[in-house]
């Protein structure tokens, strides 16, 4: 039993030390092509240089300076949590360390004297290559926004919450699925899964039945059961409903934010 409790903190952690040999694996590869690169094209004269020597010269620093920024970077990380602002900060604060880096790189690989007197023109060749790998970096291990997708979930009606309304209806709808209600004038048409109806109410009043019922007014002349509605679509200034019985209901900009509100639109 010991054994196999040993063992489960091993087994937790194999798929971090994974990912994270992985993560250096990338880094370090990044950091490799942009020394070969730097090497190719031989900027700030180091074009001058035999090539051999000249590869090693930025390797040393490509590699060398790009793993002082990148562990840098991570504890910085620990203190600042924006990323650019982290990027930004890292890079001037972690220029001069590199820049000695590349100095004496420079001096031990190219030969020649320590020369302190051009220190300051180093730094603003320095920074911007810094920068350019804690941007790059940034950008390939930067994560995905989280999208929250919210929708209110329906719980069911009150038991009272449609009851004045449908003392309104006839007997064989009283007790049906209702779906929506559309007005006309002083009468309005009631939609439900055993048929439409049409009874002497205004708009209004059925408002008043129905204020604790789970739907929504969407329109001048129409409400919706919350139950019946399918998908919602909004365009501009107008919207509509599908109800799952096939109906489609337009939506006003008016009565929009209650089913903004629900998660609808």
């Amino acid at each position: 039993m010991m054994r196999e409790r040993d063992a489960a903190p091993h087994k937790a952690t194999a798929p971090l030390r994974s990912s994270l040999f992985r993560r250096a694996g990338i880094d370090l590869g990044i950091l490799v092509a942009i020394g070969l690169l730097m090497g190719f094209l031989g900027p700030f004269g180091s074009d001058r240089a035999p090539a051999g020597l000249r590869y090693i010269y930025w390797m040393i620093c490509m590699v060398g300076g790009g793993l002082i920024a990148l562990a840098g970077d991570y504890m910085l990380g620990r203190y600042i949590r924006k990323t650019w602002i982290r990027v930004l900060v890292g890079s001037v604060i972690l220029t001069p360390l590199v820049a000695l880096l590349v100095r004496y790189a420079e001096y031990v690989v190219m030969g020649g004297q320590l020369d302190w007197h051009r220190f300051s023109n180093l730094l603003l060749q320095v920074w911007p290559i810094l920068l350019a790998v804690l941007v790059v970096q940034a950008l390939i291990w930067r994560r995905p926004a989280v999208r929250i997708e919210t929708r209110t979930l329906v719980a069911p009606p009150l038991p009272q919450a449609e009851a004045d309304f449908r003392k309104r209806l006839s007997a064989k709808r009283r007790s049906a699925t209702l779906f929506a209600i559309q007005a006309y004038d002083h009468y309005l048409k009631v939609h439900t899964d055993a048929g439409e109806e049409m009874i002497t109410l205004r708009m209004s009043d059925a408002m008043a039945d129905l204020e604790l019922a789970h739907g929504w007014r969407v329109h001048r002349s129409w409400w919706v059961a919350a139950s019946a509605i399918e998908s919602a679509t909004w365009n501009r200034s107008s919207g509509e409903l599908m109800l799952k019985n096939g109906m489609t209901l337009p939506v006003s900009k008016t009565y929009r934010h209650a089913l903004k509100e629900a998660g609808w639109l």
